[in-house]
């Protein structure tokens, strides 16, 4: 019988599934992989019982060492101001709790609805408009999936199915071949749209399998990725895209605009530069949603627009993502403007 040594196991690739076993939930082991001292983590024990720290250790190694305010950081450490109770922000900011039509499916906009396929993520991202989502009622499993694509197959004016979670990319391979086989065989889908930051954070989970179920798949699939700031565009994403693009799906962009995190001009102009060069069109910036504990990430307003007339005095404007907010309710997503 061949068996496999110890080194030529050690040498053996890892599964993204090993790397995402593997993810941060400590915030005392992420200040040790990150060389900061007990002062950097004041209320990250409180603020994370409510929502736990996870962060992917290809992620973490993007952020800069010894320092607490490093872009990336910001974004998946749990901080003391996400205790702080503000009247406007909200656990369903935008709507969604109106816009069910079947458990595990949304509908907010015409021609389009979107489901819940799991309340997985690889990150939690602290500003998460979902990180009170109720996913024990709504997330996606087989019956419900079934509801759900009941639903979709008696509605002809939906063209477009939105996969989302949590992260649909949580999901295995076989799983999201047998989904989207599924909504291929209802004749008005026409598109299906996947919103993921599992490749940004992730990068191994762009395997083959995932690669052969988008080269084969017999509608158009557009990936909208996730991507807040140019320092997570490392050469591992960058390879990512390229195998995502070589399959033939539309790869696009959206962010959230942060306060400390991508707020500032020169950050968003790179941005969306090293997104084209990974061969990423900038598709959104959204204002916050304003759910609760994420108040600490607000940008006002005005200051937006001034950062987006900046870009768009920067760059060309295919380069240049749309401001936009959503507003339970509104038949879509609002633009935002620009000041010059």
């Amino acid at each position: 019988m061949i068996t496999t040594s110890p080194r030529a196991r050690q040498l053996e690739p890892r599964t993204w599934q090993q790397e995402l076993a593997e993810a941060i939930t400590s915030p005392e082991e992420l200040a040790a992989a990150l060389g900061l001292s007990a002062a950097d983590l004041a209320g990250v024990v409180a603020a994370g019982q409510h929502f736990r720290l996870r962060v992917p250790r290809s992620f973490v190694a993007r952020m800069r060492r010894g320092d607490p305010r490093d872009p990336l950081l910001r974004q998946v450490l749990p901080v003391a101001a996400e205790l702080a109770h503000e009247a406007e922000y909200v656990a369903d900011p935008v709507g969604e709790s109106a816009a069910l039509r079947t458990p595990a499916l949304l509908q907010k906009y015409r021609g389009r609805a979107l489901l819940i396929t799991t309340q997985a993520c690889a990150v939690h991202c602290r500003y998460c408009f979902r990180r009170e989502f109720p996913y024990t009622e709504q997330s996606g499993d087989a019956p419900r999936w079934s509801e759900a694509l009941s639903a979709i197959a008696a509605d002809p004016s939906l063209e477009e199915i939105i996969l989302s979670g949590g992260d649909p990319l949580s999901l295995t391979n076989a799983r999201l071949e047998n989904l989207t086989r599924a909504l291929a065989a209802i004749p008005h889908v026409r598109r299906i749209r996947v919103h993921t930051r599992q490749p940004v954070v992730l990068p191994a989970r762009v395997d083959e399998g995932l690669l052969h179920w988008l080269r084969t798949s017999t509608r158009p699939i557009v990936v909208v990725l996730h991507v807040n700031h140019p320092n997570e565009l490392d050469a591992e994403l960058a390879a990512a895209c390229a195998k995502l693009r070589a399959t033939g799906v539309t790869l696009l962009n959206q962010s959230v605009l942060l306060a400390g995190v991508n707020d500032d001009a020169q950050a968003l102009a790179d941005l969306s530069l090293r997104l084209f060069e990974a061969g990423v069109l900038p598709y959104y910036l959204h204002a916050l949603d304003r759910v609760r504990g994420a108040a600490h990430f607000a940008v006002p307003d005005e200051r937006a627009r001034a950062l987006a007339g900046q870009l768009a005095a920067r760059l060309p404007g295919y380069l240049v993502p749309r401001l936009v907010r959503e507003e339970p309710g509104a038949a879509a997503k609002l633009g935002l403007g620009t000041t010059f």
